[in-house]
């Protein structure tokens, strides 16, 4: 049974917080853009059959989490932290999909001494850094995503204009797959998306600017171990992200998976659990 609670910040913001419960091992979740904090339904059995817990939040403007406007990736270490600190939980895994894998890899970096390990899947990679090494940002994405995310490099007043025009028809980048598994074992995600806009488009605005400005940390100074797993075909984003990633932290291992998208790639979600767990039992 999943636990929602406030935690107030120093700041006097409010986060919205989740807490499946129980003595097991945790792992944070990190959401994808745009959801609410939930914790990923679809992998609470291997979860259970794992013995770990899942904690997590909403991001800021998402759901009852107070906006931040102008928040970077790197500030989800800090609310992180006091979410953990109010559930009386001192060491964890952290996990993230999508928007979500940026944040997942921030903890990472930030919160060494808390952080045991860290997956990222059908993650970005942070722009500035990466375009600076001669990688092409935009390679492979699908028009809808690329248009998306070139609006929010322009920033916000952009960004909105992009979301007001757009029509819902654009090609954002999911397979056939993709599209089939939203509606059997990943409809998770369509219950999940529209009680994160109920205060309006904010939270996914500042998700965007944040995913495609100036993260705050360097990947590279992760030396937690890092798992990252991304769709071969995922024209969301790119597996090239992910490849980028791996070879800029050190020791991270990057699965590729065959034939899978953006959200089939998380039917690899029990096994990257598996692999978190191996590291929180090492480390208790």
């Amino acid at each position: 049974m999943t636990t929602e609670f406030g935690v107030e910040l120093g700041d006097g913001r409010l986060l919205h917080a989740y807490d499946t419960g129980g003595d097991g091992a945790v792992v944070y979740w990190h959401h994808g853009t745009p959801n609410i904090g939930e914790p990923p339904v679809p992998l609470f059995d291997a979860a259970e059959r794992l013995g770990l817990r899942f904690l997590s939040h909403s991001r800021p403007g998402y759901g009852a989490s107070t906006p931040a406007a102008g928040r970077s990736i790197a500030d989800v270490a800090g609310d992180v932290a006091a979410v953990a600190d109010a559930a009386g939980v001192e060491r964890f895994a952290v996990m993230g999909h999508s928007g979500g894998g940026a944040h997942a890899l921030a903890c990472a970096a930030l919160l060494p001494e808390r952080v045991v390990a860290a997956v990222g899947i059908s993650g970005l990679a942070p722009f500035e850094p990466s375009t600076a090494e001669g990688f092409d940002w935009y390679a492979g994405m699908a028009d809808g995503a690329a248009d998306s995310l070139r609006a929010a490099r322009e920033g916000r007043a952009a960004k909105e204009r992009a979301l007001g025009a757009a029509t819902g028809e654009e090609d954002i980048g999911f397979q056939a797959a993709d599209w089939e598994a939203l509606e059997t074992d990943w409809a998770w995600f369509d219950q999940i998306v529209p009680p994160a806009l109920v205060m309006g488009p904010g939270g996914l605005i500042d998700d965007d600017l944040a995913s495609a400005g100036a993260w705050g940390f360097d990947p590279a100074v992760i030396s937690r171990p890092v798992l990252l797993v991304h769709g071969a075909i995922d024209r969301m984003v790119p597996a090239s992200h992910s490849t980028w990633l791996a070879q800029r932290i050190p020791g991270a291992q990057l699965r590729i998976v065959p034939d899978a998208g953006h959200i089939t790639a998380m039917r690899q979600g029990a096994a990257a659990l598996e692999w978190l767990r191996g590291f929180l039992v090492a480390s208790a």
